[in-house]
């Protein structure tokens, strides 16, 4: 059977420290379709799929990403 990698899921403060970029820097990204869409937790709570966040930001290492 084969192993299966939990999903985390990070909030905001951690996408921040992990990616550089600013909360305002972060929305209007997500608003322009260029970066991670969050997950709704709740009402007023959104996170991040970790995996998607390090694969955006392996893009930009590659230059994929503006």
């Amino acid at each position: 059977m084969p192993h299966q990698q939990s999903i985390q899921l990070w909030r905001l403060p951690r996408v921040i420290a992990e990616t550089g970029l600013s909360k305002s820097e972060i929305y209007r990204r997500i608003k322009a379709g260029t970066f991670v869409k969050p997950v709704r937790l709740g009402a007023r709570a959104i996170a991040f799929d970790s995996s998607a966040i390090q694969s955006w930001v392996k893009s930009v290492i590659q230059g994929g990403v503006q």
